[in-house]
């Protein structure tokens, strides 16, 4: 299955997609929240399609598309997930994952525009694969992480260098401004991939290729990720793991290269879609 979240005169409805195409899912009653997934809502909603699934609504061009989940309990990334990522910001790559939070306020729709944050000099792209999880998981063993996964995502995770690196303390500070989490444009259900070990990942700027790389590089893989994330922290149902990006980012370039106040990233994941977000400048009227 592949899950959305559409808006309607400022309320988001649950929704699905149906063969390339968008319908309302309303009538089953249930926003995809920690809520949903904790009570097996993943099956309830496929039993809801088999019967219902032909009286759905479809959706007219375009949708407002909103995040494909609500705001969950928490937002966990991993930094330095890729050796390649590592090398062009010169870290070694880590011994154990990197563990930061965002903030669940920066969580935002998939072509909702990102708002440079006042006061910042050096907002930079990261396109991830994230993985939402179906249950609550604490102390899992790696060989059953993968029974914890609700599906996966496409995710920007969107980050000002300064306020992450040059500014002291953890790195959250320059990761959870607002808008900083676009996600989806849908959640895919496990079984819509063929491997998620195998899936090209990557991000333009106004048209030009920065990252394009492949998820079999992940230096820590999924289900190492869920055990080991889960050993320090429960990780509620409709929570996220978001698993790191490839080279390309504009701290890596030479000399590095940020965003500005009308430039557009674009980025896709194989199997989980393509996003698109316009850069806008802060503004306390917004």
């Amino acid at each position: 299955m592949k899950l959305i979240r559409w808006r309607k005169e400022n309320r988001t409805q649950p929704g699905i997609m149906l063969n390339g195409s968008n319908y309302d899912a309303s009538s089953f009653g249930e926003d995809y929240n920690e809520a949903f997934f904790e009570s097996d809502g993943l099956n309830r909603l496929s039993v809801f399609l088999q019967k219902h699934g032909g009286d759905l609504k479809k959706l007219e061009e375009p949708v407002n598309l909103d995040s494909p989940i609500a705001r969950p309990s928490k937002i966990v990334c991993i930094g330095l997930n890729y050796a390649d990522h590592a090398r062009e910001t010169k870290a070694q790559p880590p011994p154990e994952p990197v563990i930061f939070l965002k903030s669940t306020t920066a969580l935002s729709g998939p072509f909702d525009p990102v708002i440079i944050p006042k006061n910042s000099k050096k907002t930079d792209w990261e396109v991830e694969l994230a993985v939402v999880m179906a249950k609550k998981a604490s102390y899992v063993e790696e060989g059953k992480a993968l029974d914890y996964i609700a599906g996966y995502c496409l995710h920007n995770d969107v980050s000002e260098r300064e306020f992450q690196i040059e500014r002291s303390g953890t790195w959250d500070k320059g990761k959870g401004c607002d808008s900083f989490a676009p996600l989806g444009p849908f959640l895919a259900t496990p079984d819509e991939l063929e491997d998620v070990n195998r899936l090209r990942i990557w991000l333009t700027l106004n048209g030009k290729i920065m990252q394009d790389g492949t998820t079999a590089n992940l230096i820590f893989k999924i289900p190492f990720l869920i055990s080991y994330v889960s050993q320090f922290m429960t990780l509620l149902p409709g929570d996220l793991i978001s698993t790191g990006t490839p080279a390309g980012v504009g701290l890596g370039m030479n000399p590095p290269q940020y965003l500005s106040p009308g430039d557009v990233v674009e980025l896709g994941i194989d199997g989980l879609g393509e996003s698109r977000q316009e850069l806008r400048a802060y503004s306390a009227n917004r």
